[in-house]
């Protein structure tokens, strides 16, 4: 499952959904927005894109680890510190290979789905950069 909401993640959904038989391990990650200063972080998505982006990630993760499963949310709107902004639950045979998957994609998401982050507190507002246009990326109509 690939999912760009506004919506609070629902954990344990994501967990219950990495279940296999197979599975000797499920990992999961969760960012949340940090108390650094700022009252409110911005999230802004090309959804279409950041979903077909994340699709690719996922797919790459999933050969390159030999993952039973990885699910992804990522949340868009104005979200207060404490909140959840993404999961990424994963599961494989060893916890190895769902570790490095799972730190994959959230590294992979970072350089290229088109989601963006504003910083917003009592000194103003500011994007903190991120994701950058790649031309041989997903959703720029290029691909591996």
């Amino acid at each position: 499952m690939i999912e760009i909401t506004e919506e609070d993640i629902s954990i344990d959904q994501l967990m219950r959904r990495a279940r296999r038989r197979e599975a000797g391990a499920i990992v999961s990650f969760t960012g949340t927005v940090r108390d650094d200063g700022m009252d409110r972080l911005l999230l802004e998505a090309y959804p279409e894109a950041a979903k077909a982006e994340l699709s690719a990630i996922v797919d790459e993760a999933a050969r390159r680890f030999s993952l039973l499963s990885a699910d992804v949310v990522h949340r868009t709107g104005s979200l207060s510190v404490g909140e959840n902004i993404v999961a990424i639950v994963c599961s494989a045979a060893h916890r190895e290979a769902a570790f490095a998957g799972c730190r994959y994609i959230i590294e992979e998401l970072k350089k290229r789905a088109p989601i963006w982050k504003k910083e917003i507190g009592p000194g103003g507002e500011r994007w903190i950069e991120g994701f950058r246009h790649n031309p041989d990326s997903v959703q720029s109509g290029g691909g591996k």
